[in-house]
């Protein structure tokens, strides 16, 4: 079954395949991050508009990955691209790799839209803004070991490569589970270091929290698991409260939700504030970009007044004090940060937000009618503008939960749907944008339609021959 799809694809894709043979003689693989990796080949785009992406054989797709959930505008949006320019044509340069007031203007903004941000620092990515965090976190608890769940992903870095989406013979038991890499090369000393919690289970993650209270410096989570699954209200004000009792710093990992569930994210929803948060994606208006916030008692160790400078040689920086260390040329990139604040001002406009909340929903609640005319056990899971696709009944509360999931089906249905113009990575969640239209919406919903009879009709002559 999987090879006459995949056969498909091929057939309609052939400058695609070749751009594919090509890379793969100067790329790794032919592709320059992991998850970009599809079979039989990556998809190749050409370019993009609004909901839309092109492929470089002219097909056109209705994109609802968005590059994994940052494109909150869609593609090319002109307040965006009008932010870009006018901010270099004014400037006269790229960068200035000094400071700048955009800095300071996107860190009031962050400030007054999220609960538990008091100061900022940049980054480029969500991943350096998560890795910041621990090191902030370690450095003010002066305790060594992170706390992680099972099933959140949080960057592609030794420390929390671990327990993303782990076989679950190695996993461990469901209420104290093992620390499993998820890569080669990945070191003893981070697996011994690293303690994995149970998502969504209150009762054993604090009775693992208390029991290594001393090591623990904090406890680093996605709010909504993979961008999908919501973290239980109880779970998280549970967490919030046992954190605090035993001085564990509480880092929310904001890079998928930050924007996409409300403007102040998954804080603002839930009611909760965080020691420290990561930001990313959304943040950068469709550039690379981070941002990490937080109490400013914490986010002040990482200030560089009177600090040693590792940078610099010489006798006068000797007698310094150490100080917590955080560089990076491109940080508070102006191009990035001027785009970022034009995203923000038009999810500001009056019931921008609003109606892409509720536009998410009537999509969800008209994919889960289609399916049930079809008498077959879907439900979509996730908050605010993000969900994903579940085929199977019962809740779905963490990682283990997901192997309820027929994810064979849901594979050949994605790879239905890419034929139908409908383009996500297969078994990866659904983004959506402010351009996204009531025809996109209509025509996805019979693109499914469309895709499960397929899928039916060539699972039952694969049984017939």
């Amino acid at each position: 079954m999987e090879v006459l799809l995949l056969a498909q694809i091929r057939s309609n894709t052939k400058q695609s395949a070749e751009s594919f043979e090509r890379a793969k003689n100067v790329i790794p693989g032919g592709v320059t991050a992991n998850i970009k990796d599809i079979s039989p080949h990556p998809i190749f785009m050409e370019k993009g508009k609004g909901s839309k992406l092109y492929d470089v054989d002219g097909n056109e797709y209705i994109d609802y990955l968005l590059c994994y959930g940052s494109l909150i505008l869609g593609h090319g949006h002109p307040k965006v691209i009008e932010a870009a320019t006018k901010q270099m044509k004014d400037a006269g340069t790229t960068i200035f790799g000094t400071p700048h007031r955009l800095e300071t203007t996107m860190a009031e903004k962050l400030i007054s839209l999220y609960p538990g941000i008091e100061m900022v620092r940049y980054t480029n990515s969500g991943l350096e803004a998560t890795l910041l965090a621990i090191r902030l976190a370690m450095a003010f608890t002066g305790k060594s070991k992170l706390a992680k769940f099972e099933g959140h992903y949080h960057g592609g870095y030794d420390q929390v490569l671990l327990s993303v989406n782990p076989d679950e013979q190695r996993a461990g038991q469901t209420d104290q589970p093992n620390a499993v890499p998820e890569s080669r090369g990945i070191p003893d000393y981070y697996i011994e270091n690293t303690i994995i919690l149970p998502f969504n289970d209150l009762a054993a993650t604090e009775k693992i929290l208390r029991a290594r209270a001393h090591e623990i410096s904090s406890i680093i989570m996605e709010p909504v698991q993979g961008g999908f699954i919501p973290a239980d209200r109880q779970f998280m004000s549970g967490i919030r409260q046992v954190t605090e009792e035993l001085g564990i710093l509480l880092i929310f990992d904001e890079v998928k939700t930050g924007f996409r569930l409300s403007l102040g994210g998954a804080q603002q929803l839930y009611g909760i504030k965080p020691d420290l948060t990561a930001l990313g994606k959304v943040l950068g208006g469709g550039f690379p970009v981070g941002a990490i916030g937080g109490k400013k008692k914490i986010m002040e160790i990482s200030a560089p007044d009177g600090g040693r400078d590792i940078l610099t040689a010489g006798a006068e920086n000797a007698d310094k004090q150490d100080a917590l260390f955080h560089s990076g040329t491109y940080n508070g990139h102006p191009t990035v940060l001027a785009s970022g604040l034009a995203t923000i001002e038009v999810l500001e406009q009056d019931g921008t937000m609003e109606k892409l909340i509720a536009d998410t929903m009537q999509f969800r609640k008209e994919l889960e009618k289609l399916y049930r005319r079809y008498d077959y056990p879907m439900q979509t899971i996730g908050e605010g503008s993000i969900f994903n696709i579940i085929l199977a009944e019962g809740n779905i509360k963490n990682y283990r939960d997901m192997n309820k999931a027929d994810t064979h089906f849901r594979k050949e249905l994605d790879y239905e749907l890419i034929e139908q113009g409908i383009y996500t990575k297969p078994l990866n969640r659904y983004s959506m944008s402010v351009t996204h239209t009531e025809e996109d919406i209509e025509h996805t919903i019979h693109a499914h339609e469309k895709a499960i009879k397929l899928v039916l009709h060539k699972r039952s002559a694969v049984k017939g021959i």
